[in-house]
């Protein structure tokens, strides 16, 4: 952090003789940029003017923590899934920390496929992100119908949401269709069959982009999303296990008519390539992919530029991830 410190110096030559609180806000979100969010606390505490430079929209605009996961266990019953009360306060404390120093400036959050949230984080982020235009949350284990209906409600700007499959969908895709005007991307990871994509064609019927990449789908699903989708201009169904339904597991290749259909689309991705990597990873998994087997960075992956990921971000580095563990 002091080489940080000491470039600004040279970098700004007008400062001398100024105090450090007196620095152009430009110059210290620059430098407050190379900070993960731990480093950003004790800095935004030494004055207003760092306060408001650590809050900057530039430095916040997206908040990843793709790197922090729960310890959990797999259970046999109903939220299917076990997690260690370690796991939960150590997630309400970096959010806490994150909402607190973004001051209502994140716009794109992104969290692990391992990551369980409760209802009480969904609730306190949305009511502090009321700017969020995207989120991608791949794990809905626990939390409940009015949790994410009561998020969805608040982010009234919401554009895109990365989410699993859920055995009831539509109660989602209204809520979506009510309180989210601009809603224009959808990205599921999971099993999609013909009750999610009635869901999607009746309550989103303007969707611009789909993308199910990695996942089960049935061919009459995909069949009702090209039928009935008019203004959907990118489709995804990369790597995908394509069967004639879910009762009957026989996988089909894309046929002449899926084809046909889907070329009307502006941009339409589709591999099931047996020399494919993925495609190979799809059926060893069973179409249920285990990401956990593989790259870290390989569930971040989309072939649709804008609902790829990227790398990690700075704000929640591994850095953090072992501090917060140790302490």
């Amino acid at each position: 952090m002091a080489e940080l410190f000491d470039s600004a110096r040279m970098a700004d030559t007008k400062s001398i003789g100024r105090r450090w609180e007196d620095m152009d806000t430009d110059v210290l979100v620059k430098i407050f940029k190379e900070l993960n969010m731990i480093q950003l606390a004790p800095v935004s505490r030494v004055c207003r003017s760092w306060r408001m430079a650590c809050s900057d929209p530039f430095i916040w605009n997206t908040l990843d923590l793709g790197h922090l996961q729960s310890n959990f266990i797999q259970t046999t019953a109903p939220p299917y899934i076990w997690v260690d009360e370690r796991s939960d306060r150590r997630l309400t404390r970096i959010l806490r920390m994150a909402m607190a120093l973004s001051f209502g400036n994140v716009t794109y959050m992104i969290f692990h496929f391992n990551l369980y949230m409760k209802d009480d984080h969904l609730s306190y982020i949305s009511e502090r992100s009321p700017c969020l235009r995207r989120l991608v949350m791949p794990a809905w284990n626990r939390i409940t119908k009015d949790g994410i209906c009561q998020a969805i409600r608040r982010w009234e700007n919401l554009e895109s949401l990365t989410m699993p499959s859920i055995p009831h969908p539509p109660y989602i895709m209204e809520e979506i269709s009510r309180s989210c005007k601009n809603f224009s991307q959808l990205k599921v990871m999971g099993t999609f069959d013909v009750n999610f994509a009635f869901a999607i064609t009746v309550n989103l019927p303007k969707l611009k982009v789909l993308s199910l990449r990695c996942s089960i789908i049935t061919k009459q699903a995909l069949l009702l999303i090209l039928d009935s989708m008019d203004s959907l201009e990118v489709l995804n169904i990369s790597h995908c296990l394509l069967l004639e339904t879910l009762r009957r597991p026989v996988r089909s290749e894309l046929d002449q008519a899926i084809l046909h259909k889907g070329s009307r689309i502006r941009e339409f991705f589709h591999c099931q390539s047996s020399s494919c990597t993925t495609c190979k990873r799809m059926i060893e998994d069973e179409g249920l992919m285990r990401w956990y087997r593989y790259e870290d960075w390989f569930w971040r992956r989309d072939e649709v530029s804008s609902l790829d990921l990227g790398d990690y971000g700075k704000l929640f580095d591994e850095n953090c991830v072992n501090r917060l563990t140790a302490s």
